[in-house]
């Protein structure tokens, strides 16, 4: 039992550093999303959502959606089926990275 327990502690720390996010890469990939969702994930387009602070969660699942055709968008749809998981992976980390500040509107 203590034997078992150690080989599956000892995959899931393979697993999870066999998926880790590369932000550099991310950044790198991010370029062609500024595009639409402005160059630091703050959109221009008011069409297009802010990406910066979201979730990486939230950001891989959506762009999934999109290759899988459960999210349709006519830009996005294409560009995200060229998109490895690992690709996502990286942009989501980048977007999620950063960090933002929310003032309460005066009443």
């Amino acid at each position: 039992m203590l034997k078992s327990l150690f080989i599956v502690a000892g995959l899931s720390v393979f697993s999870l550093s066999a998926t880790a996010a590369d932000i550099s890469k991310g950044k790198s990939l991010a370029r062609q999303c500024s595009v639409c969702h402005g160059k630091n994930g703050v959109a221009k387009d008011p069409e297009s959502p802010n990406l910066a602070g979201l979730s990486a969660l939230y950001i891989e699942k959506t762009i999934v959606d999109y290759q899988k055709g459960m999210r349709e968008d006519r830009r996005m749809s294409l560009i995200a089926k060229s998109l490895s998981m690992e690709d996502i992976k990286n942009l989501a980390a980048w977007f999620s990275a950063f960090e933002l500040t929310v003032k309460e509107p005066e009443i």
